[in-house]
C-alpha cells in the first residue's frame, strides 16, 4: 500500500520540480525578448543621419539614436534611408503587419530554421544539445538525428528514439505574440522561435503545462 501511494505521488512531484527548474529560464527569456516590443515601431535616426525602420538590417544594432514616430518625420528632419531599404519595402512590411492581427504560427517562420547552414536545423541542434549521450545520425551527413538519450523535464521518462520527441518552446509563441511579438520584425520572431535557449525536448505531443505549446 505504501509503495502504491509513493508511486502516485512521484509523478506530481517530478512535475513540480520541473516547473521550478523551468520558471527561471522562462522569465529570463521574457526579459530578453518581450521587454523591448514597445520600441519595435519607433524609427531610429542614427548619429550618421540614417532613418532605420524595423525592416532595416541595422535596426537592432542601432543603440544610440533619436526616436521618431514615423518614417516621414525622420526624413523631414533631414534623415536618409539606409541602403537596402525603400519606401515600397517599408509600406509592404507595414501592410503585412496590419494583416497579422491574430496569432499565426507562420508569423514565426515555417518549420525549423538552419540559420548557420550546417544542415542541422534547430530541431536537430536541440536534440544534440539536450541528449545525455552521443546522438546517432541517419547517415554520414550528420543532418538528421535518429537516436540519443533524452530525459523528459516533466515526467523524468527516458526517451531514446527521436521520433518520440517533440521540441517544445519554453516561452510559447502565442504567449509571446500577445505580449508584443506581433510588433517585432519577421526576422526577430524567427530568431525567437529557433533560439536554443527556448527549445526543450519533451514526449511527443505532451502538453502538460500552460507554458508549453
Amino acid at each position: 500500500m505504501h509503495s502504491t501511494v509513493s508511486l502516485h505521488l512521484r509523478e506530481p512531484l517530478n512535475i513540480m520540480v520541473c516547473v521550478l527548474r523551468i520558471l527561471p529560464l522562462f522569465f529570463s527569456l521574457v526579459v530578453g525578448f518581450i521587454s523591448v516590443p514597445a520600441h519595435a515601431s519607433v524609427i531610429k535616426k542614427s548619429n550618421s543621419g540614417l532613418c532605420h525602420p524595423p525592416q532595416s538590417s541595422w535596426y537592432e544594432r542601432t543603440k544610440n539614436y533619436q526616436p521618431y514616430d514615423s518614417l516621414d518625420a525622420c526624413l523631414d528632419s533631414g534623415g536618409k534611408l539606409p541602403d537596402g531599404v525603400s519606401f515600397a519595402s517599408v509600406r509592404q512590411a507595414q501592410e503585412q503587419q496590419g494583416r497579422l492581427r491574430s496569432y499565426e504560427r507562420s508569423a514565426f517562420g515555417h518549420g525549423w530554421d538552419d540559420a548557420d547552414g550546417d544542415c542541422q536545423d534547430s530541431r536537430a541542434e536541440a536534440l544534440v544539445a539536450h541528449s545525455t549521450t552521443n546522438v546517432r545520425f541517419a547517415d554520414g551527413s550528420r543532418c538528421r538525428v535518429i537516436s540519443g538519450r533524452w530525459i523528459s523535464p516533466f515526467t523524468g521518462k527516458v526517451i531514446q528514439n527521436s521520433s518520440e520527441i517533440d521540441i517544445d518552446h519554453v516561452v510559447p509563441l502565442k504567449w509571446a505574440w500577445k505580449r508584443g511579438a506581433k510588433g517585432w520584425t519577421q526576422a526577430k520572431r524567427e530568431r525567437f522561435a529557433n533560439d536554443m535557449v527556448n527549445l526543450s525536448p519533451v514526449e511527443l505531443s505532451l502538453n502538460i503545462l500552460p507554458i508549453t505549446i
